[in-house]
Order: C-alpha cells, then structure tokens, then sequence
C-alpha cells in the first residue's frame, strides 16, 4: 500500500512508480509491470466498458500479436486517450 506523502513534488512522481500485478489470462497466471498511472487508466477503461481489469487485460492480450504484454497494454491506453 503506498502512503501519499505531503510534499506534492513526492505526490507527483507516483503516476511513475512501477507496480506489478498478477493476473490470470487465458487460464495462466502472469505478472504484468506497468506505471501506476496506466493501471489507473486500465481501471477507469474496464469501468466504463463493465468488465474487469483482467478481463480487459485478457481482451488486449488475445489481439496484442508478438507485442510484449506491457507494451500493448500501455499502447492501447494511449490509444484510448487519443480517442477520447
């Protein structure tokens, strides 16, 4: 559990802290690392679509091709950002 500090220049970094998680995909088990910031988005996304995170992660993962998870991850992210 992070703790948000007083000091706002601390509390601007954290979007940047790298958090890994685990999910299940397809059946396997997989560790994905990303920026707090896009675990973020990953959540608003799957709440508005009302699917879960590995569901959506799951979603990304099937069409991803020989991407690195990570990596499309935050693509599609980004993409949804540009679309608005």
């Amino acid at each position: 559990m992070a703790i948000a500090s007083t000091n706002p220049a601390m509390n601007e970094a954290a979007p940047q802290r790298v958090v890994k998680r685990s999910l299940s995909i397809a059946g396997h088990r997989t560790s994905v690392s990303l920026e707090e910031i896009f675990w973020s988005e990953l959540r608003a996304i799957a709440e508005r679509r009302a699917q879960s995170v590995a569901a959506l992660v799951a979603e990304i993962d099937a069409a991803r091709g020989e991407a690195n998870l990570s990596s499309a991850l935050r693509v599609f992210v980004l993409q949804q950002a540009k679309s608005g």
